[in-house]
């Protein structure tokens, strides 16, 4: 039987998707290669830079919820818009600012406008295809597309911002120059987040230029707000109402530990195994690129995990079964204390495993998510995903901060890595009427 061509529709939907996401997330990797050392020249102290980081955090989570549903009841392009200007303003003042507090007030613009584009430019993609191709329109090849772009564009983005400071000081006096001919407000790493602010610039526009959406009720901002409430408290719901709504809420989670414990051990393990802090800080700055690249390949190849496994469901057990063999051999790894032994090639395995995994298993998940709930819901039940992983991740880190070095914290976040991979060994009735929130088969499983 001779497959139905794809209409053009479609692919106009899914390539808009990856550039909005290419541009989402590029300026992130921008920043984030220079941005410590940036608050660092500008005389922050270590305490006062965790304190920043910690605010941005604090902003994310406690506007989670409110934005997602902002963005249900308002619509996704003027969400995305808005969350574009505030980082363009955030990048600016994180750039120029020469004190904590003008810093400070950057870091929570980014953490407001991180909470509005969470899960809102997915929903626009789910949305525009569902409304033209029907409830069973096949997500997961746009959605993994979406995942590659985002990794791809960190990766890029973390090069181009470590290569940028570093060009600058090429130059006999150029970083000196930039420096008087600005009073001081530019340094050479300032320049990957008024670059940052350049992409975001692109972002809006793009946004404003080519999104179109289907169209909602009529609603000013003072009704949009009012109905925020409801759509979040619907959000919250869904896991105790959907077995498979619950499984993915406790496998974000269970990522979000896998990943907390990542970020706060591998630069002090690479620090252990080079036996210089320059070098360990080029071999994580590594790592991290590659752990990019393998989470953009994860989710190029989860429509291929799907269909070799036999569905989605299965895929997402094998993606993170894949990845607990990746964190369980980062905590294999964790006794070695010398670069000369098998330690450092088995770690990179490991963690590239990981990012594979969780790569190939989030497009999976999140098609199945999308067919439990309805657009009204949408990026409300995104964004309830997004504050599981962030929670639990915040949690993690305050343990394993705590742990005595060694296997063990990484033993016991492989371990929860794994109990969310078995939690999808019994598959989940399949709903008679996709876009509902609750079916009889759902209430009466078990996690």
């Amino acid at each position: 039987m001779t497959q139905q061509p794809e209409p053009p529709e479609m692919r106009t939907a899914r390539r808009r998707y990856v550039i909005v996401c290419a541009l989402l997330w590029m300026p992130s990797g921008i920043g984030l290669a220079s941005m410590v050392l940036l608050f660092s020249e500008r005389g922050m102290s270590l305490a006062t830079i965790a304190g920043l980081f910690a605010a941005q955090s604090l902003t994310v989570a406690a506007l989670e919820l409110p934005t997602g549903g902002l963005s249900d009841v308002l619509g996704r392009r003027p969400v995305l818009a808005m969350a574009g200007v505030l980082n363009v303003v955030a990048c600016v003042l994180v750039g120029l600012g020469t004190t904590a507090s003008v810093l400070a007030a950057g870091l929570v613009l980014m953490g407001v406008a991180r909470a509005l584009a969470s899960g809102t430019a997915e929903a626009w993609y789910v949305d525009t295809v569902q409304e033209r191709s029907g409830p069973a329109a096949e997500l997961r090849t746009g959605l993994a597309r979406g995942g590659s772009a985002t990794s791809a564009a960190l990766a890029a983005g973390m090069l181009l911002g470590g290569a940028l400071p570093w060009l600058l000081g090429l130059g006999p006096d150029l970083g000196a120059r930039l420096n008087e001919a600005t009073s001081g407000a530019v340094l050479p790493l300032s320049v990957p987040m008024l670059l940052g602010a350049a992409v975001r610039v692109a972002f809006v526009c793009y946004v404003l230029a080519v999104l179109r959406e289907p169209p909602r009720p009529p609603a000013t901002l003072r009704s949009a707000l009012r109905g925020v409430p409801g759509t979040v408290l619907g959000g919250l719901r869904l896991g105790g109402r959907d077995v498979l709504v619950r499984r993915i809420l406790l496998t974000a989670a269970a990522v979000g530990c896998a990943l907390a414990t990542i970020e706060l051990l591998v630069p002090g393990r690479t620090v252990e195994l080079t036996g210089a802090p320059g070098s360990g800080a080029m071999v994580y700055s590594a790592l991290a690129c590659a752990g990019f690249v393998c989470n953009g390949l994860g989710s190029h190849l989860a429509p291929l995990a799907a269909r070799v496994a036999g569905s989605g469901e299965r895929a997402v057990l094998v993606c993170l079964g894949t990845g607990a063999v990746g964190m369980l051999l980062l905590g294999v790894t964790a006794a070695a204390t010398t670069v000369h032994s098998l330690a450092m090639p088995l770690a990179a395995v490991g963690f590239c495993l990981l990012y594979l995994g969780i790569g190939a298993g989030s497009p999976n998940q999140n098609e199945l998510l999308h067919r439990r709930v309805t657009g009204a819901g949408r990026a409300t039940a995104l964004s309830v995903q997004s504050l599981a992983l962030q929670l639990v991740g915040a949690l993690t880190g305050l343990v394993v901060g705590a742990l005595r070095p060694g296997p063990l914290p990484w033993l016991l976040t492989g371990a929860a890595l794994l109990f969310s991979a078995l939690l999808w060994l019994r598959r989940v009735e399949a709903r008679s009427v996709p876009g509902t929130i609750t079916t009889s088969g759902s209430r009466s499983g078990v996690s």
